[in-house]
């Protein structure tokens, strides 16, 4: 491979990736894509550009001095980029906000393909990618904000497709008098739209151990993004998705979550239903059906996103059962608001 992928995910939320060639530095490969990465020396010696390894494969050489970056430091995954030389894709957290760097927010245009109502719930709005465009970059698990035409408005919505494809996708939960379920009310194909992205630190991470996804309504977008890019991998590790939801009604997108238990060797999944008067086989809160097998004893990996009472739930939950995550990334949404994002 004479290049690999490199996602610099910043403290803000902002995601920029770059092309790095075999050999290079990553931050001459990040200088070259007029990202200015944090450095003073460049030279493996004040630490200045350290950065933090989330996943991927890479050599640090021993050119460096121990007062830039300590064994302790390396063993945690922390990375000087002037020294960094990648051998796969790699994703980067770097500790600073992008307008540090001098890296603005991308934006790019798609035009309105297909709208799948799903009842009264939901909505999945498919668009396609300007042919004179790339395909838009960005990790399993990110958002973007899509501008409604004629507001001077934009919504945030994660994206359910998977990254890479020039048709992407976005589970859109249904609101009455809400400004995107107005406007898709009327939208006709072949509208073009602008959107801005993408953005937010809730995304996949390296999977090294068990995972526990958590959706709350259309809080699934973001895992059926994550669950296609597992399965194209051919992941075999154990992936269990709790999909809760307010009503029967709210329970969308089913069949395809069962097609990824198909794809998927040790996918399991179980829908649940808060409405007490449903016949669902399972209802009350998804911290009802949150067997303490699936926690592994702490060695999991946790993704929630839903509403903020939710996510408030499930932490609480976990500290009651004195249970710590190896990793917990939660991302809170809430409709109809311009920012409605809140990860860690």
């Amino acid at each position: 491979m004479d290049s690999y992928s490199i996602a610099l995910n910043f403290e803000d939320g902002v995601t920029r990736i770059i092309d790095c060639k075999a050999g290079e530095k990553v931050l001459d490969a990040a200088y070259r894509s007029k990202v200015n990465l944090p450095m003073d020396c460049s030279d493996g010696v004040c630490g200045t550009c350290k950065c933090r390894a989330e996943s991927g494969s890479y050599d640090l050489g021993d050119d460096y001095i121990p007062d830039a970056l300590s064994e302790d430091e390396a063993a945690a995954g922390l990375v000087l980029t002037c020294q960094m030389r990648v051998t796969s894709d790699c994703v980067l957290a770097v500790p600073v906000a992008s307008r540090a760097c001098k890296v603005g927010q991308q934006k790019f245009a798609a035009t309105l393909a297909r709208i799948a109502t799903q009842g009264d719930a939901a909505v999945v709005l498919e668009l396609d990618v300007d042919p004179a465009a790339a395909a838009p970059a960005f990790l399993p698990g990110q958002y973007v904000n899509i501008a409604i035409p004629g507001s001077g408005q934009t919504r945030a919505y994660s994206f359910s497709s998977a990254p890479g494809e020039r048709r992407i996708s976005f589970l859109i939960k249904k609101i009455p008098g809400g400004l995107m379920s107005t406007w898709l009310e009327q939208a006709v194909p072949g509208t073009m739209l602008e959107l801005t992205g993408p953005l937010g630190s809730f995304y996949l991470r390296e999977v090294r151990r068990p995972l526990l996804l958590l959706a709350g309504g259309t809080g699934l977008a973001p895992f059926l993004s994550m669950l296609e890019v597992l399965a194209r991998a051919g992941s075999d590790e154990t992936v269990h998705l709790i999909y809760g939801v307010t009503r029967d009604l709210d329970l969308v997108l089913v069949d395809e979550i069962a097609a990824y238990a198909r794809r998927l060797p040790n996918f399991t999944y179980r829908t649940v239903v808060a409405d007490a008067g449903s016949r669902h086989a399972r209802t009350g809160w998804v911290t009802d059906h949150m067997p303490a097998e699936l926690l592994h004893g702490g060695d999991v990996d946790v993704y929630l996103c839903g509403p903020p009472p939710m996510v408030d739930a499930v932490r609480g939950h976990l500290e009651g059962l004195g249970v710590t995550p190896r990793s917990f990334h939660y991302e809170k949404f809430t409709p109809a608001t311009t920012t409605s994002r809140f990860a860690a």
